[in-house]
């Protein structure tokens, strides 16, 4: 047995510029699994924790010294000796050894890369590519006939960019499953390159935000990116609803305040407990007047996804928005499929909350991240359990510290993804859409 003799961990700069962590594992045959650890700028409350230092002298608190040295001192002597390939007991033990709900102790940061890392190594050792091994690793018995569709953001504002919208993302959703992944990526950048163009000819601002998409001043109300969005559809020769469809992330926690005085909407079955403030229109909406103003854009534009729409706390809410979505009288005449309403900051790729959701009848689909999880066992059970209740499963990267790490797209590809969501420029987001590219030239020459 090729069992687990060497663990390390470092500490490496995402992409925001503040550092996050990187691991090795190395086994006795010399075979090397390496992996980093991406984290966000906008996350959920309940995600899994991410162990900074809190030294002001260093990264203003961001360095990560602390998850590297409990990589190095404390998961290490665990690990060291197991086998690599038993991936649900390597990461069971991490767990345990934590002994917190959100692995506050030894961090997430440092869990995740330590499970990442192995998880390569396993791979690399039985000579598969890691959506192959993870396929095998957790019995999902994939057909890889399908390729996830890229979702690409356009737009971004909220917290990850200044003065630009208070929803944080406007996207483009590829819809043709059966368009080869490189065409799928070539239409979804000449779509952003005819969006810079009308951009630049109405005098709006080019510069990008965290994920590399536009990130505009001044623009002048939520509504109005999707109206640059189908212009830029049209634009570069393609068909709205058909070829490409919308998806908005509105993140709507960070603009949600509790409701000093809530009431429940005569007749709806809303329940107003919180307030979203839209500063671009100067706007204090109740939960009721929210859903009324997305409906009204789900009748007028192609919407394919719709992420977080509601707070993570306004649970008793989301089912009226699922219903909303589904109801066929707001669906816009080029749409082909029923809207998706997709949880991220409500479900946090953790399986306790997408069964609440489930129960719920809160959604249809969920956004899935690594590190919110915490390990690769924790996120691969998230998507199976999606899967087993019909519920889109969306691999994401992170806003505010991603890194040159494609786990996700292999993750992707092997749980049978709907569509993968990463921004559309800078390396870090680009080299995403390469590794599926990639991966798609392998099942084409029978590599499956």
């Amino acid at each position: 047995m090729n069992t687990i003799k060497h663990i390390r961990a470092r500490e490496i700069l995402a992409s925001g510029g503040s550092p996050t962590v990187e691991v090795e594992v190395i086994l006795e045959n010399g075979t090397k699994g390496c992996a980093s650890v991406s984290y966000g700028a906008s996350a959920g409350s309940k995600e899994a924790f991410v162990l900074r230092d809190e030294d002001p002298k260093r990264y203003y608190g961001k360095g990560m010294l602390k998850a590297v040295a409990n990589v190095n001192e404390k998961i290490a002597p665990l690990i060291i000796g197991h086998d690599p390939s038993d991936q649900r007991g390597i990461d069971k033990l991490m767990i345990d050894a934590d002994g917190t709900e959100n692995k506050k102790n030894f961090g997430a940061n440092a869990i995740l890369g330590v499970s990442m890392a192995v998880a390569r190594a396993a791979a690399l050792d039985a000579n598969l590519e890691l959506y192959q091994y993870l396929d095998s690793c957790y019995m999902l018995h994939a057909t890889f006939d399908r390729l996830p569709k890229p979702m690409v953001v356009m737009v971004e504002g909220g917290v990850h960019a200044d003065k630009s919208t208070d929803l944080q993302e406007y996207l483009i959703s590829a819809l043709h499953d059966d368009w080869p992944a490189k065409e799928n990526v070539r239409m979804e950048m000449e779509i952003y390159e005819a969006l810079k163009q009308n951009l630049k000819k109405i005098g709006v601002s080019t510069n990008v935000g965290n994920e590399g998409a536009f990130a505009p001043f001044g623009i002048a109300s939520n509504e109005k990116p999707l109206e640059y969005l189908m212009e830029a559809i049209t634009a570069a020769g393609y068909k709205p609803g058909s070829d490409a469809g919308l998806s908005i992330d509105a993140a709507a926690s960070e603009f949600c305040a509790p409701n000093p005085s809530p009431q429940r909407a005569s007749g709806s079955g809303v329940i107003n407990n919180y307030l979203y403030q839209l500063k671009t229109e100067k706007r204090l909406l109740d939960a009721g007047h929210l859903l009324k103003m997305y409906s009204e854009w789900f009748k007028k534009y192609p919407i394919v996804t719709f992420e977080d729409g509601l707070s993570e706390f306004d649970w008793q809410n989301w089912p009226k928005l699922l219903a909303i979505a589904q109801t066929d009288t707001v669906r816009a005449e080029s749409r082909t499929s029923p809207i998706k309403i997709v949880t991220d900051d409500l479900t946090v790729t953790n399986t306790k909350l997408l069964k609440k959701a489930i129960e719920m009848r809160a959604a249809n689909a969920i956004l899935i991240k690594l590190n919110q999880a915490g390990t690769v066992t924790e996120t691969m059970d998230a998507c199976i359990l999606a899967k087993k209740n019909n519920f889109a499963t969306i691999p994401s990267h992170r806003g505010g510290g991603e890194t040159n790490d494609t786990f996700l797209v292999d993750l992707a590809v092997a749980i049978g993804a709907e569509w993968i969501k990463v921004g559309p420029t800078r390396g870090e987001r680009v080299c995403k859409y390469n590794r599926l590219m990639k991966i798609e030239e392998l099942l084409s020459t029978n590599h499956k």
